[in-house]
């Protein structure tokens, strides 16, 4: 296989293959089972195998007894990524200009097809194929992995997904690119410059799901900038002159509904260029860690374990429900605690007020902003273990209820003190003095939790090999043998997705959206953390965590949803903003309730015309739907013409 520079120095003690994948199985794993695992990766697709490359990974330079020798390196002939391509239904360029599934059939009618198709996929899409092949090879005839009788296999259950639940299978990971990511890393990060990210170098080495939450981040950052340009001023002439808010608030609630809608258009163009809005999503298989009774699936006739879904949700609402409202209850409760100690701080300093006592009165909010991120933290791990034992069959249908059960405590956790001070105390200053302290905090403690303590604990993990690393690179940026550069990326922290990334963005996205009318420079503050966080996530990205499969996504999921349900709160947070304004009460001096029913009256206004942009701005752009459609329509045009030839060689054959 041609396709790409070789990851380290292939030496003649290397594969005979350029290495892909790296499949690391348990050190105890039994000779037979190795044998037999590695003999189903190579078997040919007709026999159920994968028909990959496979070659154990060689002893590293200076190799120790506790190095594990159950490490394999996985590639694949030039052919057989091809013909991945089309089973995964890739979607390619054509030479017309459209994206279109590909297929071997038609390979020289797509764009960058040259001669044999050697540089035709890129590695991350190489890379996806092979993780693709894996995880659908099945059990044939076996009862058991063999060597150990205890790991039941059932027929046409996958493999891999088996290995992995027993313990058998500790990893698999891509490899990187070595010269690709020097590449990236250069015009990504190393140069500190005004400009936009490399998204389609990101979405060539990392694929499209990392390539969007990028994307993602990059949008929001300038989308914050028409509000932090007006927030600069309005802080500096306007700080002590609450009554003005107003106009910032009808602008925040314009603003957090055009945002989103123009996302969805620029996420679909994205989703278009890059060959994933058309692709059809692909059967899902059982979670590794889903269990229940041996049964047949109806759907595949296969058998699969079985769990009754009466019983999960009686798991859901009779335990979980009740664990989150727990959690809530104990939030509010440490809330009314931070309550105490800022009525406690206030006193004193009026008692006698000094600079001492000035700066005491941050200390209660900085406290509970610390709090409120250790609760996170905690209650994180308490949903993991949760939505885990509901026992989910779908790794979708588990995401969406661990990110429910995350989102409604996080959203409660961060901003229930801020609803408190606006709504039942009233008290401005107060809720400007907590909001900025909230803010300034988490991003402080979120950029030391996420850039330095990763960078540290993978330096304290590794020191002997970043001292081979360090050394090679004093001579003369030399590579290092494939081996040792196998052995550094197994020891880096695996990346677990891009779900802390945008619940991060999802808080600063209602720290703007929600109370910065109160605090204009919210959106200044947010601006520079999603500068220095493009800098420390490319970091992470190329320099801590092993690099990630490719992720095929279309948009960004169900954090769609979750950025729309702020932006609707935050409409309602404004307009009862802009009702308690002294402003708007001067003209209802003698009725409080047609004040109120003002206020609703125009929050149910403002909500229907939300969703009266929402329906006129289109999600998909014209040009773009235009090119599905007549997709779809050649598509059908092929298909009629394939059933007719069918039609018309069967009646000849009758003839």
């Amino acid at each position: 296989c041609q396709l790409f520079l070789s990851v380290g120095s292939l030496d003649s003690s290397g594969p005979r293959f350029t290495p892909l994948v790296v499949v690391e199985l348990a050190s105890d794993t039994k000779e037979e089972a190795i044998a037999w695992i590695l003999s189903r990766i190579r078997d040919q697709q007709q026999n159920g195998g994968a028909e990959l490359l496979v070659e154990q990974l060689g002893p590293g330079v200076g190799a120790q007894e506790k190095e594990n020798p159950n490490m394999f390196l996985v590639g694949a002939t030039r052919q057989r990524l091809l013909s991945g391509a089309e089973e995964v239904g890739l979607f390619k360029e054509c030479n017309d200009g459209s994206m279109r599934g590909f297929t071997c059939a038609n390979k020289h009618n797509f764009k960058d097809f040259e001669g044999d198709g050697d540089s035709f996929l890129n590695m991350a899409e190489c890379q996806y194929i092979i993780k693709h092949e894996l995880d659908t090879l099945r059990a044939k005839d076996e009862t058991h992995v063999p060597g150990h009788t205890q790991v039941k296999l059932y027929p046409g259950k996958s493999i891999i997904r088996r290995l992995q639940s027993k313990g058998i299978l500790i990893q698999i990971f891509p490899l990187h690119g070595q010269e690709e990511l020097k590449r990236l890393s250069f015009s990504w990060y190393k140069k500190v410059k005004l400009s936009f990210q490399p998204l389609d170098n990101i979405r060539h080495y990392y694929g499209e799901g990392q390539a969007l939450y990028f994307g993602f981040l990059e949008y929001f950052t300038f989308a914050l900038v028409p509000m932090a340009l007006i927030g600069v001023p309005y802080y500096l002439f306007d700080w002590e002159d609450y009554d003005k808010y107003v106009i910032f608030a009808v602008f925040n609630l314009v603003w957090c509904t055009v945002i989103l809608e123009l996302w969805k258009r620029f996420s679909a163009s994205l989703a278009y260029r890059w060959g994933t809005l058309s692709r059809k999503k692909a059967f899902e298989e059982p979670r590794p860690g889903f269990h229940g009774t041996l049964g047949f699936n109806p759907v595949t006739g296969r058998k699969e374990p079985l769990y009754p879904n009466a019983k999960r949700q009686l798991r859901v609402y009779l335990v979980s429900l009740p664990f989150v409202l727990l959690c809530l209850y104990l939030s509010l409760y440490i809330m009314m605690i931070y309550f105490q100690m800022e009525g406690w701080v206030l006193s004193f300093h009026d008692e006698e007020p000094t600079f001492w006592t000035g700066i005491l009165m941050f200390i209660p909010s900085i406290i509970y902003a610390v709090v409120i991120e250790i609760m996170n933290l905690i209650y994180r791990y308490a949903a993991e273990f949760l939505t885990e034992w509901e026992n989910h069959r779908l790794e979708s249908s588990y995401q969406n209820h661990l990110v429910l059960k995350v989102l409604v405590f996080n959203f409660f956790n961060c901003f229930a003190s801020l609803f408190y001070i606006a709504f039942v105390m009233q008290d401005m200053v107060l809720l400007r003095q907590s909001l900025a302290t909230l803010l300034i905090t988490s991003q402080i403690l979120n950029q030391f939790m996420e850039a330095f303590l990763p960078y540290w604990l993978q330096r304290r993990r590794n020191k002997k090999m970043i001292r081979k690393v360090q050394k090679r690179r004093t001579v003369e940026e030399k590579e290092l043998p494939l081996a040792e550069q196998v052995r550094l990326e197994a020891d880096m922290s695996t990346y677990l997705g891009t779900f802390d990334d945008y619940l991060e963005l999802f808080l600063l996205f209602g720290y703007v959206s929600l109370f910065s009318c109160t605090y204009p420079l919210a959106a200044v503050l947010v601006v520079l953390n999603n500068v220095t966080e493009v800098y420390s996530d490319a970091f992470k990205m190329c320099r801590v965590f092993k690099r990630p499969f490719s992720d095929p996504a279309a948009n960004i999921g169900v954090w769609q949803l979750a950025f729309e349900a702020m932006s609707v709160i935050a409409i309602v947070t404004n307009c009862a903003l802009i009702g308690m304004s002294p402003q708007v009460k001067a003209y209802f001096t003698e009725s409080e309730t047609q004040l109120i029913l003002w206020t609703v009256a125009i929050e149910h206004m403002l909500l229907a015309f939300k969703f009266i942009l929402t329906f006129l701005i289109p999600d998909v752009p014209k040009h773009i739907q235009i090119k599905l459609a007549r997709l779809e329509f050649e598509s059908l045009e092929a298909l009629k013409k394939k059933v007719f030839l069918q039609g018309l060689s069967e009646w000849k054959n009758e003839l």
